[in-house]
């Protein structure tokens, strides 16, 4: 366990040192994402002009799941999607036989392979979002809903790191997976709002086959301290069980993949 830590802040020191080799660069790209992120509002300023409730939701109650949104895209480029999407260049190539032949497992190696720091302007705009909402409300989250929250943004990244793992490992078998991530990105737009909002077989795919809506919905209402002890163990589970599907997935995938010496 030691040795992987030492290789995972290895990997983030070198992805850091990259980054600032061009600081004006990557302090532009800091604040383009943070405008970016901004315009995750949209949406919701509109819908609250003329109710003030969405699904027994408020608009500062909304805003917390904006955050939570804001904070996990933020998640998913900085530190899931810059190394995983190498992996389908590295198997259409063959270049996968370069990490393979590494004494470390593979999954852990390409996982960790590049991070991104410039959307760490989504992660303060989302810390914006969640102060300016809780002023709003006048009262701070109890520290119970805090501690909840941060289990659940743990769960939320595993869940999210193993859906990735799931679209990647596709491409052993079909190569060009271009539109199955294209399609995810796509799909995580929903998390946007809470999963309340959706009904019928939508709700049941968010939820449990896709669960990108609890990703920001359970996390805002352990904020607003009113999620279940039940939902909170139940999410953390389901976030081992994804990623052990994940992993048996992967372990089967790369036993079809054909290197460069083939």
């Amino acid at each position: 366990m030691r040795r992987y830590l030492r290789l995972l802040l290895t990997q983030m020191r070198a992805s850091l040192l990259l980054a600032m080799q061009y600081r004006s660069d990557f302090l532009v790209d800091a604040v383009i994402s943070s405008v970016r992120s901004m315009t995750a509002l949209i949406p919701v300023l509109v819908v609250f002009q003329d109710r003030k409730t969405v699904q027994g939701w408020s608009f500062e109650e909304m805003l917390v799941v904006t955050g939570w949104f804001t904070l996990l895209r933020g998640v998913i480029e900085g530190a899931v999607s810059p190394s995983l999407t190498a992996v389908v260049d590295h198997i259409r190539k063959g270049t996968l036989d370069f990490v393979l032949l590494k004494p470390a497992d593979a999954q852990f190696l390409v996982s960790t392979a590049r991070y991104e720091f410039a959307p760490i302007g989504r992660v303060i705009t989302a810390l914006v979002i969640f102060v300016y909402a809780f002023v709003k409300m006048g009262h701070p989250p109890s520290l119970e809903g805090t501690a909840a929250s941060f289990v659940l943004l743990v769960a939320s990244t595993v869940l999210l790191y193993s859906l990735w793992i799931l679209t990647v490992s596709a491409a052993f078998y079909v190569v060009r997976i271009d539109n199955l991530i294209y399609l995810f990105d796509s799909v995580f737009d929903a998390a946007r709002w809470p999963s309340t909002v959706y009904r019928g077989i939508v709700w049941f795919v968010f939820t449990f086959v896709l669960p990108v809506a609890v990703m920001t919905t359970f996390p805002a209402e352990a904020m607003l301290g009113r999620l279940s002890l039940f939902a909170l163990v139940a999410s953390f589970f389901g976030a081992l069980a994804f990623a052990a599907m994940a992993r048996f997935v992967w372990q089967r995938s790369i036993g079809k993949y054909t290197s460069a010496s083939s």
